[in-house]
């Protein structure tokens, strides 16, 4: 069974990472880290272990607990601007400073926007160590028409990234001629 981390930081956003859990395959065991305003976690077909916010002695906070990605979905300017500077006073931005540690995936999906130049430049240091920074962007090839497809399509490119196998959107095939 592989091991995925999820975490929310900040309430705007939050409920794209209890879709997200909905979404994944049942061959994921979900490691989810329950912050202040992330409480979203529903029950499921699936192996979820909860973590508290402050626990930094959990499991996923060791670089010797394998786990094969971690996605902070959304991701607030100060968990990224924390992470960007190795910050590390959570179990988010701990477990996600053990992740670039361990050269493992770590998936953010900044939440805000305009993006500041401070946190462009957070972006840029981070995708340098190869953290993956994909904010929820959609794109229109897709045609979709419902706020859920174009939840799924923002959740199939992150599971694209993170080579999780998905058919939630429709793939670009070319113009027809």
């Amino acid at each position: 069974m592989k091991r995925i981390v999820i975490a929310s930081s900040g309430a705007s956003g939050a409920d794209l990472s209890k879709k997200v859990i909905e979404k994944l395959p049942p061959t994921y065991e979900v490691h989810f880290i329950k912050t202040d305003n992330s409480d979203i976690v529903a029950n499921k077909e699936q192996s979820i272990v909860l973590h508290e916010n402050d626990d930094i002695a959990a499991s996923i906070a060791s670089g010797s607990f394998k786990v094969d990605a971690m996605m902070i979905v959304p991701c607030s300017m100060n968990t990224l601007a924390k992470i960007a500077c190795g910050i590390a006073d959570n179990l988010p931005t701990r477990a996600a400073s053990v992740m670039i540690k361990e050269r493992r995936t770590l998936l953010l999906a900044p939440r805000e926007m305009p993006f500041s130049a401070i946190a462009l430049e957070n972006m840029l240091k981070l995708s340098r160590l190869g953290v993956l920074i994909a904010p929820p962007v959609m794109a229109y090839y897709s045609k979709q028409t419902t706020l859920k497809e174009m939840e799924d399509f923002i959740i199939g490119k992150w599971f694209d990234l993170l080579g999780i196998e998905n058919e939630l959107y429709k793939r670009w095939e070319g113009e027809k001629i």
